[in-house]
């Protein structure tokens, strides 16, 4: 077995587990339960040993993959000298079919259009990343794989034979024109071969995505315009990342999909990040998903109650747990014989000072879009923006999750000015709240002057990475204008962007996060989303020409399906790291967004000097809505 692009993957998922699957029909990776834990397919790290479900024509084929329209259901068609058929995979939503117990399960729907077509089937499983291989047996309408602690059941009335060795189980089936047959793979528990009920579930997860999915006249659209169809499906994947238990965010549903083919950028992302929150809290709001947004702001903030302000970690496990140490998985060779492969992150011990703006971002966010902290909410709040007047001129490892030395990062303290500027501004605007405004006025003063005297380089006209360097460039100093620390026409913002555009940018579009040492050999390729922030700073500066330019280079590295993992290769136009990844949709929503904000300005920059937050004040706000609400029992 060969390994795939990533771009020939398209995912399914049921808010708790996301699967892969390719453009051969092959399911090549899949965790059960959730997605954070271990998988029962894992061919995408290991071709031969990880274990993998295919659904294929026995003669050679083309192949092309779609999504139904506004869905997360994936059909594969199949096109070959035999005939053609289409395999329509899915996972039961709760919310689609009225039950709250279903068992984790991928449904595959066989449709033969022209034939006779003869299909084969390959199953073999491999639990806990392949460390344990089980026996598959034959049962009624199927076979059943039992390993140490897991089992999965596979009902088909595709006829099925586990091997002599009892490792694996195939098939073939020969299709006639308008013929339906079902594989059906229940985790833990068998789900009875019922073709009518299938259909019944297919449809209500069909009406399930479409009903939640933004729907709109394109001309009346926030994101309307040329991208719309791919903001769009970035929204869907956005809500497939969204945990369906805790509204928690999964950065993305694989593990150690490298940033260089044969390097070791090879991370575990199946957790939640606070940095992601102000952002999708932009992005969901915008179009219409309020309930999510604020679902993920308050899980973001219960986080937060439960450690020290000083030490408040950069990522959780989606379940809110704390078990993210990090182990590497010798027994696989890892995507393209990339290894290590890891699971866990140690990105949970770190210290990054940029999550205290990101979150009280994301909190503002949320409050312009009509949602009132709590009182409690608020005590919390204040402790944290205490927390950042204390200690904001630590050093500390980045939003980069640097593996060096800490240092004094500018995006780091960019993000402390953040915290601080929305926080005085909610208080300002709330009535009889208490904040010790002057304290944070001070701060605010004194960490501003320090990001213009210390983080600008008048060698680079240029924020630079860290304090004390003044040749090291950073792509996420273009968010300098994003958050309003500066007007977008400000000349050290313009500096910033066309040092990034003659540094950090190829021709076609992509940006890489840094420059310098990061404690890693190799180097990573460029990342998706801060190629967007580019887009999303060109349009606020008023170049709307070169911003719409670079986004549809960018766009085009997106996969037929319309996904985008982390980075793209320059040489080969690859996607590389982990797929799909929510950063990189949050950002592309976030950049059509701003991009449809220029479109809207006659001359010049759009009329609100950045898109998060200063669109509209929040005293404007205040007065149509509560901003703190002193009841503790309406969250």
């Amino acid at each position: 077995m060969q390994y795939k692009r990533l771009d020939e993957y398209g995912a399914i998922g049921d808010r708790n587990a996301i699967a892969l699957v390719g453009r051969d029909g092959s399911i090549d990776w899949c965790p059960f339960p959730h997605v954070e834990s271990p998988s029962v397919f894992a061919a995408l790290l290991d071709a031969d040993r990880g274990g993998h479900f295919a659904v294929r024509p026995a003669q050679s084929f083309d192949s092309v993959q779609r999504y139904r329209d506004r869905t997360n259901v994936l059909e594969t068609t199949f096109q070959s000298a035999g005939g053609s058929a289409t395999v329509t995979d899915f996972m039961p939503v709760d919310d689609a079919t009225g039950s709250t117990d279903l068992p984790p399960a991928v449904y595959r729907k066989l449709d033969c259009e022209t034939g006779p077509l003869e299909l084969e089937v390959a199953f073999e499983p491999r639990f806990d990343y392949a460390r344990d291989v089980p026996e598959i047996e034959p049962v009624a309408d199927g076979v059943v794989a039992v390993g140490d602690d897991e089992r999965a059941v596979l009902s088909s009335d595709v006829s099925l034979a586990p091997s002599a060795d009892g490792r694996e189980a195939s098939g073939t089936v020969t299709l006639e024109p308008g013929e339906t047959r079902w594989l059906v793979l229940g985790y833990d528990e068998a789900i009875p071969l019922e073709p009518s009920k299938h259909r019944e579930t297919l449809e209500g997860v069909v009406d399930y995505w479409r009903e939640w999915t933004h729907d709109c006249d394109e001309t009346d659209c926030p994101v309307g315009g040329p991208w719309h169809d791919l903001a769009i499906r970035s929204s869907l994947v956005l809500k497939l990342l969204l945990h369906g238990d805790t509204g928690a965010v999964c950065a993305a549903p694989t593990t150690s999909l490298p940033e260089d083919l044969g390097g070791v950028r090879n991370w575990d992302y199946r957790f939640n990040w606070i940095r992601d929150a102000a952002f999708t809290v932009r992005a969901l709001s915008e179009l219409g998903h309020l309930e999510e947004a604020r679902s993920y702001f308050q899980l973001c903030l219960d986080h937060c109650r439960h450690h020290d302000p000083g030490s408040v970690p950069p990522v959780y496990g989606l379940h809110g747990g704390s078990d993210l140490d990090e182990r590497i998985l010798d027994h696989l060779e890892g995507y393209r014989e990339s290894a290590p492969v890891r699971i866990g992150n140690a990105a949970r011990k770190q210290h990054q000072l940029d999550v205290y703006g990101e979150l009280i971002l994301a909190i503002y966010e949320s409050v312009r879009y009509g949602e009132a902290v709590t009182t409690d909410d608020w005590a919390v709040m204040c402790d944290l923006i205490d927390y950042v007047c204390e200690g904001w001129d630590e050093p500390d490892a980045g939003i980069w999750e640097m593996r060096t030395d800490h240092e004094q990062f500018v995006y780091s303290k960019l993000m402390c000015w953040t915290a601080l500027d929305r926080g005085i501004d909610l208080a300002e605007a709330a009535d009889d709240v208490d904040a010790p405004l002057e304290r944070w006025r001070t701060c605010r003063a004194e960490v501003r002057e320090a990001i213009l005297d210390r983080g600008f380089s008048e060698r680079t006209t240029s924020f630079v990475r860290s304090f004390g360097d003044d040749d090291t460039l950073d792509a996420a100093n273009l968010l300098v204008s994003v958050v309003g620390f500066l007007p977008p026409d400000d000349h050290r913002v313009q500096g910033t962007i066309d040092a990034t555009l003659a540094r950090l940018a190829t021709d076609d579009g992509l940006v890489r996060r840094y420059e310098g040492n990061d404690g890693l050999p190799g180097t990573g390729s460029p990342f998706v989303v801060s190629s967007l922030w580019l887009v999303t700073a060109l349009a606020l500066s008023g170049r709307t020409d070169e911003a719409a330019d670079r986004f549809e280079s960018i766009l085009e590295y997106a996969s037929p399906l319309g996904l985008l993992a982390e980075a793209v290769d320059p040489e080969t136009g690859e996607q590389r790291g982990n797929y799909p990844q929510a950063y990189s949709h949050i950002g592309l929503i976030n950049g059509a967004l701003s991009l449809a904000d220029a479109d809207d300005s006659i001359d010049g920059p759009p009329a609100s000097p950045a898109p998060l937050g200063r669109d509209e004040s929040i005293a404007d706000v205040a007065a149509d809505q509560e901003i703190v609400r002193r009841q503790t029992d309406t969250k």
